[in-house]
């Protein structure tokens, strides 16, 4: 290969060529989880891969990530598209108007592409397969319950181990920072200090806030630990409604765990976590896996409001990202591997390949 050929070959940053065995087990991988989410009734669903700019970015979960989103211009209609850089909000557009007539909740699933302006430190590919479920129009802690363990049976489901679970309450601190009043000015730099987990910071704000803000930040870990320390903060009463329904989803989560011999997950913690949570509330979630560098997926509840409409529906779902969690993914075992001549029958062929063996036919050009 020449040099001018060798530059041909090379892809933007953030992309990359799947190859085998890879791109065959991270279908099989799919494949894998689809069949615990079908066995709850989720059906899959498919959207496009880009649609018009002011359906994909409208007000609801497709606005917050207006910065991640790629554009281009419809040489049809002459109309800016977006590229999807999540599913999320192309589900809350389908039920909000092809679906919004069949009867809630509704379960719905998906395995496909999305694609991002940019990378990020844990996540280092712009193009990746999301595969999830969205519970909506279900309210409670009951929706909750349901997608975190759909979420956790998927992952066992590909012989995944060590799996941890981090709940937290998404949009505690914005919150948090209306019930005290804390000016506009100040919040940013609140919030940098609470993602550093710079206690000495917090210790020097003024007010109330600043007792409460640091209880919330040791108030996180092992799961029950933390919920003793956050019952007992005196917050606000939104803040103290949002603990309280935390501790019935993570009882309720624990005791779904124990009830299908999953008690080796870890529950952990960390009520102030709200990087990647834009349009989530009140609980969100983020999947790891010891010795797995990223997020195997997150999830949690959100308001699906697609446009101007004023009405919204509760809902709750997940995501998994199958970039990280082919890292993850136990060795495949090796087939048996049978050659055969070019003029081998292909009864026998398909024959050997019932038994469960993959069968090469040697198709070599051979010259006189």
């Amino acid at each position: 290969m020449t040099k001018h050929e060798t530059h041909l070959a090379l892809l933007p940053s953030g992309f990359v060529d799947l190859l085998p065995p890879e791109a065959g087990q991270e279908a099989d991988a799919i494949a894998v989880l689809m069949e615990p989410f079908r066995a709850f009734g989720y059906e899959r669903i498919k959207p496009p891969m880009a649609e018009f700019e002011d359906s994909l970015l409208a007000p609801g979960p497709g606005a917050s990530l207006a910065h991640e989103t790629f554009r281009l211009m419809d040489p049809v209609s002459h109309r800016m598209m977006g590229v999807r850089s999540d599913i999320t909000p192309q589900i809350a557009r389908i039920a909000s108007s092809r679906l919004a007539g069949e009867p809630r909740p509704l379960r719905l699933t998906y395995a496909n592409d999305v694609l991002r302006t940019k990378a990020s430190q844990q996540r280092t590919e712009r193009q990746f397969c999301q595969v999830g479920c969205e519970l909506i129009g279900a309210a409670g802690p009951e929706a909750e319950i349901e997608i975190c363990m759909l979420a956790l049976l998927g992952l066992k489901a590909l012989g995944l181990e060590n799996i941890t679970i981090d709940l937290t309450i998404p949009g505690l601190t914005q919150n948090l920072f209306a019930a005290y009043d804390i000016a506009e000015d100040k919040r940013a730099d609140i919030q940098e200090a609470i993602e550093k987990r710079a206690y000495d910071s917090i210790e020097k704000l003024e007010g109330p806030i600043a007792d409460v803000m640091g209880a919330l930040l040791g108030a996180s870990g092992e799961a029950d630990r933390a919920l003793e320390l956050l019952t007992a903060i005196d917050g606000s009463k939104e803040m103290q409604d949002d603990i309280k329904n935390l501790q019935t989803v993570c009882k309720g989560l624990k005791k779904a765990l124990k009830e299908t011999g999953l008690e080796d997950i870890a529950v952990t913690i960390d009520p102030l976590e709200s990087r990647g949570f834009e349009y989530h509330s009140a609980i969100g979630f983020t999947l790891f896996a010891k010795d797995v560098r990223g997020e195997l997926g997150r999830g949690g509840r959100y308001d699906v409001r697609f446009a101007s409409e004023e009405k919204s529906e509760t809902a709750a779902g997940f995501t998994l990202y199958m970039d990280t969690i082919r890292k993850a993914l136990p060795g495949t075992p090796k087939k048996d591997v049978v050659n055969v001549p070019a003029d081998e029958s292909w009864a026998s062929i398909r024959s050997m390949q019932k038994e469960g063996k993959i069968v090469v036919r040697d198709t070599k050009r051979k010259d006189k």
